[in-house]
């Protein structure tokens, strides 16, 4: 199993399948998705050049309701659970309590997907909620720059909180928050929890 983050809150996922979760900004056409997951419209999310580079024939998408146009794509909804082809997933809602950005009502989804009896849990851009709190995962992308999203301090609660094996921070570095908040947030969750920084200055 392989895990890289593209920059900002962009995923790739190297099992027995590729898949991206928000592919933002992708220079080269390589054209192995197996799958695209997006978490919602935004421009640093759903970027459709970057999802031409890595689309081929057989790439199956998977889009909130929001996105309901992206031809070829299972539509889902928050708060269920899903399988497609022998990959499981659930969409927990990501949105913001006390910001406008990602309001509740757009119906925008995090992924909590299974991959080799581990969960992959991929926020998308929200804020601590009752949701949020409710989730059992093993590996978590989590936002950490503010602004659209939880802050620094606030991800790192939650992440001591749920208590994952480990914590993967994103969405910073690039249009909001400075690289050097993964350190910050390393430094902030406890030992027990492994922080892997995949950012990398650019």
């Amino acid at each position: 199993m392989q895990i890289e983050v593209l920059g900002h809150s962009s995923i790739k996922l190297i099992a027995d399948k590729i898949i991206y979760i928000d592919p933002y900004d992708i220079k080269e056409e390589t054209h192995d998705a197996d799958y695209i997951f997006i978490t919602h419209d935004h421009y640093d999310h759903y970027d459709k050049e970057s999802i031409s580079k890595i689309r081929k024939e057989t790439t199956k998408t998977i889009v909130p309701k929001v996105l309901n146009t992206e031809e070829n794509s299972l539509i889902v909804e928050p708060n269920k659970n899903y399988k497609i082809d022998d990959l499981s997933f659930e969409t927990i809602p990501s949105y913001n309590i006390d910001k406008p950005f990602h309001p509740k009502e757009k119906e925008y989804v995090g992924y909590n997907i299974l991959l080799h009896d581990e969960y992959f849990y991929i926020m998308g851009d929200t804020d601590q909620t009752p949701e949020v709190d409710m989730v059992k995962t093993d590996v978590c992308f989590v936002p950490i720059a503010g602004v659209y999203t939880m802050d620094v301090n606030e991800a790192a609660n939650y992440i001591n909180n749920l208590n994952p094996k480990k914590a993967i921070p994103i969405h910073y570095g690039k249009i909001v928050g400075d690289i050097s908040l993964g350190e910050e947030f390393k430094n902030k969750v406890n030992k027990n929890i492994q922080v892997d920084l995949l950012i990398k200055e650019r």
